[in-house]
């Protein structure tokens, strides 16, 4: 009895940390090793929100994932939403070897820069779920044409003071809940594109109805590592 005992407390011992992890683990996110990618629960957003505020009008798309309204600060001009922190994003792609860049904010030369990411939604589907980059899923309405390729940046976010009077700092994009911009309208994010403010100008973006679920669908949020 007395070596059972003692095989159930070395038993224990072993699966206890890996118990302890688990409840640790940030729940709607998931990192695959083998496709050297991080998967996010997300939902497809709504294109107008009902608060007086934005009377009643629907915002050019300007990021690709924030937190749902009223966390999320771009959630009037997102594709989806999330649940997640952003710095757990952070965190999953460096688990994959990705590295953190530099951001950029506002109409400058500076170009953002960290590991290039390939950005996907899946898409439920009859036979499963549709894989769909995410600059097929955006068309500039004016002339039907989907957004040009571009490249997407690991760049990580800036660190904010919340609180002017204290010297603390945090993660930015979880003050935000932005994940992914698509032009440098803020530096509290995780990644970036390579549009800068100039194109943001001419560049008024709207979500394809024709390739995108309606409003609500779960879906899955896709960052892959590019050069797997």
């Amino acid at each position: 009895m007395l070596h059972y005992q003692r095989l159930l407390a070395w038993g224990l011992a072993l699966l206890l940390p890996e118990a302890i992890l688990a409840q640790e683990k940030p729940s709607g996110i998931k990192v695959d090793r083998d496709r050297k990618a991080v998967i996010i629960d997300a939902k497809i957003a709504p294109r107008k929100l009902a608060d007086p505020k934005f009377k009643g009008e629907i915002y050019p798309i300007e990021v690709i994932a924030t937190w749902a309204y009223p966390k999320g600060q771009k959630a009037h001009e997102t594709v989806v939403t999330i649940e997640v922190k952003p710095s757990e994003v952070h965190k999953a792609l460096e688990s994959l070897g990705g590295r953190a860049g530099k951001p950029v904010r506002g109409d400058t030369t500076d170009r953002p820069s960290g590991t290039e990411i390939n950005i996907y939604l899946e898409i439920p589907s009859d036979t499963g779920s549709r894989k769909v980059s995410i600059d097929r899923l955006l068309i500039d309405p004016r002339t039907g044409k989907t957004m040009p390729k571009v490249k997407w940046f690991f760049t990580g976010s800036v660190l904010s003071q919340p609180d002017p009077n204290k010297d603390e700092k945090v993660y930015g994009a979880d003050l935000t809940g932005t994940l992914i911009a698509v032009f440098p309208v803020t530096n509290e994010t995780v990644l970036q594109s390579s549009l800068s403010m100039k194109e943001e100008k001419y560049l008024k973006l709207e979500t394809n109805k024709k390739l995108l679920p309606a409003e609500g669908t779960a879906v899955k949020l896709v960052l892959e590592l590019d050069g797997k």
